[in-house]
């Protein structure tokens, strides 16, 4: 299927770009397109004017700020998870980007784009949510930073406003005796495809305990939420499996569960518990 007609400009610097979105309400930024176009070519959206900022300088790096690492706007999946620098620093978003579609897409795809296009069963966007990710967003009338916590807002719905373009996404260094980790079951079984249930851990370990935690699901509602009932349950546990179970158990505290065509709710709720359990394991794993 071919997409309606549209208008196509691509802007050389930033500037450029936010005043087209100014000038044009309505219309898309096109970054690696691999969730904008198969949208246009189905007709479920169907902007006038698309403007690619893949020509614009210095959206292209990971760049590590001292205390923070920064995810530029143009910045592959296929980047994210081969850069050992997150490997390290947040190796959650890195498995995330890792299983994040086939390799093609992970090739042409962006990480921003991931967050903006804020599916209901992404990978990124519930890594980035346990990591506590900041994502700074840029308009013509200058620069906002937005916690993760308040950016996936409801179905394909985020907190950018139509005139801003998701510039570049940061996650914090892990500190000391800390891990992340993700895992999920994919739609079509292991890792492939967008998640049917899946979740994220950061947990830092001190003194034989359990003295942080930050936990996230994917794919069981309208959005990926943190699951607060669990990193509290976490927190000042010994990090033993039993203690891991238990937590997790409670993985979609206050989340409205809904059914799909890949899974009750029953079935998304026992995943969610699943893989929640399985990532806060790793995690810990990581954190020694």
């Amino acid at each position: 299927m071919y997409p309606r007609q549209f208008e196509y400009v691509a802007p050389s610097g930033l500037d450029e770009a936010l005043a087209l979105l100014d000038d044009n309400p309505g219309a898309k930024v096109l970054a690696g397109g691999m969730s904008l176009l198969p949208l246009m070519k189905m007709r479920l959206l169907s902007p006038e004017l698309v403007v690619d900022i893949g020509r614009i300088g210095g959206l292209g790096d990971i760049t590590d700020n001292g205390d923070t690492i920064s995810i530029g706007a143009l910045v592959r999946h296929a980047e994210v998870a081969s850069s050992s620098l997150i490997q390290a620093q947040g190796a959650a978003l890195a498995a995330a980007a890792s299983w994040t579609g086939d390799r093609q897409v992970r090739n042409r795809g962006t990480c921003c784009g991931s967050m903006a296009h804020a599916d209901v069963a992404a990978d990124q966007p519930v890594a980035a949510l346990a990591l506590g990710a900041t994502m700074v967003a840029a308009s013509s009338s200058g620069v906002r930073e937005i916690a993760a916590a308040d950016f996936f807002v409801d179905v394909m719905t985020s907190a950018l406003a139509p005139n801003e373009i998701l510039t570049e996404v940061r996650i914090p260094k892990a500190g000391a005796g800390a891990g992340s980790a993700y895992d999920k079951l994919g739609r079509r079984g292991g890792h492939s495809d967008y998640a049917v249930a899946g979740a994220a851990a950061s947990v830092t370990r001190s003194n034989g305990s359990v003295s942080a935690a930050s936990v996230a699901v994917t794919g069981v509602g309208v959005r990926p939420v943190l699951a607060g009932a669990v990193a509290e349950a976490l927190v000042g546990s010994d990090g033993s499996d039993a203690a891991v179970e238990a937590a997790a158990a409670h993985a979609v505290a206050g989340v409205e569960v809904l059914e799909d065509l890949y899974g009750s709710v029953e079935y998304k709720i026992h995943l969610a518990k699943v893989f929640t359990a399985r990532a806060v394991k790793a995690a810990l794993a990581a954190a020694g």
